[in-house]
């Protein structure tokens, strides 16, 4: 599933830290979160996912990296297609021998 996202990489870097930077002045982490989305333009949910990322992909937090989960998607879609052409391939050697054998014998 391909997703456009609104918002340009630097925008997102800028808000998260704008989040972390000014998390002590506000009453809570969500507080700090709804102020700053407010002012960029987008849900304070969606801020709030970023700044999780953020602090997963520094160590911060605990998870897979995205870096790291990227990687393994792509594996998983290799490992995929490759099981399907070895399941392609397995059915053609099957249906060649057998018509190897109902091929009438040469003398």
């Amino acid at each position: 599933m391909n997703k456009t996202n609104k918002f340009a990489p630097e925008v997102r870097e800028r808000a998260v830290r704008m989040v972390l930077d000014h998390e002590s002045g506000h009453s809570s982490r969500w507080a700090a979160v709804s102020s700053i989305a407010d002012k960029i333009g987008c849900s304070a949910h969606t801020l709030l996912e970023w700044v999780k990322k953020a602090e997963v992909n520094s160590g911060k937090r605990a998870g897979v990296p995205t870096e790291l989960a990227d990687r393994l998607k792509a594996l998983e879609r290799e490992n995929r297609e490759l099981r399907q052409a070895n399941e392609i391939l397995r059915k053609a050697s099957a249906y060649f021998a057998q018509a190897e054998l109902d091929r009438p014998f040469k003398r």
